[in-house]
């Protein structure tokens, strides 16, 4: 079992047992995704570069984005589940697919 799977089925019995199943369609799942997004992005909105790197080093905003990317995963993880689709294998596939129409710069040595 993959560590999504694993993920997953937390998630299922986490829903389950509050009886939210009926919430997690996969349009309120893609719009509860895209919120946790935007907060993702918003606490990197107004800082410069350097910024973001002396604040990272300093630690809080590194468990802030933690939080953020955790929740945008679980969302996303719990949006595949309703979708019937296995997010390893299409991440897999787009990965390859992007191989075959990016391939990597031949250097010039004309």
């Amino acid at each position: 079992m993959s560590g999504f799977e694993e993920l997953t089925n937390r998630l299922v019995g986490f829903a389950a047992a509050r009886q939210w199943e009926r919430f997690h369609t996969p349009k309120n799942l893609a719009m509860a995704l895209a919120g946790e997004a935007g907060e993702l992005v918003t606490e990197l909105q107004w800082l410069s570069d350097a910024e973001i790197r002396d604040e990272l080093a300093a630690g809080p905003l590194r468990e802030r984005l933690a939080d953020e990317a955790a929740d945008v995963l679980l969302y996303l993880l719990q949006l595949c589940h309703a979708c019937g689709i296995d997010l390893e294998t299409a991440a897999n596939a787009k990965i390859d697919r992007n191989e075959h129409r990016f391939p990597p710069q031949q250097e010039d040595r004309s």
